[in-house]
């Protein structure tokens, strides 16, 4: 059995000069969760691990350097899932602490719900242990009100404009990090968490912490998503992704199909990640941009700002 994990830095328009900045921490993560695998250790571990160290680098739109709601503060979502039974867990509108994965990890482990939201989440992660932290950067504070006094002109009643703005500026939207892997024993994980989109509605949520839509894991492939969270949301992205695969296609063949759909019927900005049980890692986006990075058996990590 071939191990093997990817992962991704979330999909858009990366500001120029940037980018080796983005291909490094991904090389890091990367390096992180393949240093778990190649000991032996299991593919929920790696995945974590690899979110963890994207979740801490405030490059990416994830834990800490998350960007800010409409209100100005963060709310973060974070999904993991194994394929062995599987085990999911997953957590929605976090909003002081530094590694919502983990927080999802310990839904998953410690009790019998898959997903825990808002002020129970956030109970839930104190008692659990995790500290006290704010996510929030100079930069992305910066950035919040740079951006709230440049389109509040184009909200309200001309909402219409905002979706041109964003489809005009991917750069404004927020990325999402993930990753997927599988172990020595076949057995697959997915690991997604975000900070949303800036300026988002208080109590938005995406796709990223949904179970088939920006994370999956099956006895056959594990997923990740990034992009427009409301379109992977209608179509159960990664899940359709397993579906396809279960059915007989091949994983690069199934992630292009189901890009494809999104593009057909939602015109969506996304980007997708794989890892199928044969060890096999793809990557497929359909916006300028995506960093990410990868690795399969013994050889070197690659890491690639697009396909």
């Amino acid at each position: 059995m071939s191990i093997a994990l990817i992962a991704h830095g979330g999909a858009g328009r990366w500001r120029p000069g940037s980018d080796e900045d983005a291909l490094e921490g991904l090389r890091v993560a990367v390096e992180a969760g393949r240093a778990i695998l190649a000991r032996g250790g299991r593919s929920l571990d790696a995945v974590c691990a690899t979110v963890v160290a994207l979740e801490d680098n405030p490059i990416y739109n994830a834990g800490t350097g998350a960007v800010l709601n409409f209100d100005g503060y963060c709310e973060l979502d974070a999904c993991v899932m194994e394929s062995r039974e599987s085990r999911v867990g997953a957590v929605s509108g976090l909003q002081r602490v530094r590694n919502p994965i983990l927080v999802a990890r310990k839904v998953m482990e410690e009790t019998d719900h898959v997903m825990l939201t808002g002020d129970g989440a956030q109970r839930f992660a104190r008692v659990m242990g995790f500290p006290d932290h704010d996510p929030v950067t100079p930069e992305r504070r910066a950035d919040w009100f740079d951006k709230r006094n440049r389109i509040d002109e184009v909200l309200g009643e001309h909402a219409h404009k905002m979706r041109r703005f964003l489809k005009e500026h991917p750069e404004y939207a927020g990325g999402t990090v993930g990753a997927a892997a599988v172990d020595a024993d076949g057995v697959l994980a997915a690991a997604t968490s975000t900070g949303g989109v800036t300026l988002k509605m208080v109590g938005r949520v995406g796709d990223s912490p949904v179970p088939g839509a920006g994370n999956y894991a099956s006895g056959r492939v594990a997923a990740s998503a990034t992009g427009t969270g409301e379109f992977v949301l209608r179509s159960l992205a990664t899940r359709a992704i397993a579906e396809r695969v279960e059915a007989g296609a091949g994983l690069a063949e199934a992630v292009e199909a189901v890009l494809a759909r999104l593009g057909e019927a939602y015109d969506a900005d996304v980007g997708l990640i794989a890892v199928d049980d044969r060890g096999l890692a793809v990557a497929r986006h359909r916006t300028r941009d995506m960093p990410h990075a990868y690795f399969r058996g013994d050889a070197a990590v690659v890491a690639l700002m697009r396909v």
